[in-house]
């Protein structure tokens, strides 16, 4: 039942920010937007260092020097599988015109949709792989870590849920609509958790590599999309405000509840 819990907690975070279209009148002013952007940047990467990474080391932490190995290839292969979906699949990022992968028929909005869940599914892979770890008992894993990990991931989508239901809203769609898609572009991230904690299970002894795996994945999301995003034109500097602060706030989470 935890792991449910935990699993659903940021799809919760989601919901909340798509709610925002209910209580905000205009469109997200451009500095909001970068702020919250850098934010979820700043999560992403401490998520990915203290609770993924890490983990990962300390699991292999009796091969002395080797123990690096697992982390430093999961971690590839995480940004290296990012990188294949990317490349293979139509989607299309809010704010631009431009479709990115190879060409296709499908709608506007079924290539925004295609869009979030490449972004969504690491972090729910996130979850999903360190609560398996703390299932498994696993070295430098706790279900209060896990719980940390979800509750960051969660604070992060708050904004991230913002940022796709206002600019539906922002086109001419009713705000219930805009609200159901942007929680809905959270709802991959169980059911990619849940994958991952079923496979997990099962592969108990590559745990260190699927953990890295996750945050190279991860990181792969903040370097493409998140820093390019809000980093573009003017007002960059509220983003790298908005990075230290989300980085702080996951670090914190992961010592204190970790």
């Amino acid at each position: 039942m935890s792991i449910i819990i935990g699993l659903l907690i940021p799809l919760l975070g989601t919901m909340l920010g798509s709610a925002f279209v209910f209580f905000m009148k205009k469109d997200m002013s451009p500095r909001l937007q970068k702020s919250l952007l850098g934010f979820a940047s700043g999560v992403m990467v401490a998520a990915s260092v203290w609770s993924l990474l890490i983990p990962a080391m300390e699991m292999e932490e009796s091969k002395g020097a080797w123990s690096v190995l697992p982390a430093a290839v999961g971690f590839l292969l995480g940004m290296g599988f990012l990188l294949m979906i990317d490349e293979l699949t139509p989607h299309l990022h809010i704010g631009t015109d431009k479709p990115e992968g190879p060409r296709s028929k499908l709608s506007r909005t079924a290539m925004l949709a295609l869009a979030v869940t490449i972004h969504n599914l690491p972090e729910g892979m996130a979850v999903g792989v360190v609560f398996a770890g703390a299932e498994n008992g696993a070295a430098g894993l706790s279900l209060a870590s896990a719980l940390a990990v979800s509750i960051g991931i969660a604070i992060q989508n708050v904004p991230e849920g913002a940022i796709i239901s206002m600019p539906m809203r922002a086109a001419g769609n009713s705000k219930w609509k805009s609200f159901v898609i942007g929680s809905l572009s959270g709802a991959v991230e169980p059911l990619g958790g849940l994958a991952v904690v079923l496979l997990a299970s099962l592969m108990t002894p590559v745990l260190p590599y699927m953990l890295a795996f996750a945050a190279g994945a991860m990181f792969y999301v903040v370097v493409e999309e998140l820093i390019p995003e809000a980093n573009e034109g003017e007002h960059s500097n509220l983003s790298t405000i908005g990075f230290a602060i989300g980085f702080v706030l996951m670090m914190v989470l992961d010592v204190v509840l970790g």
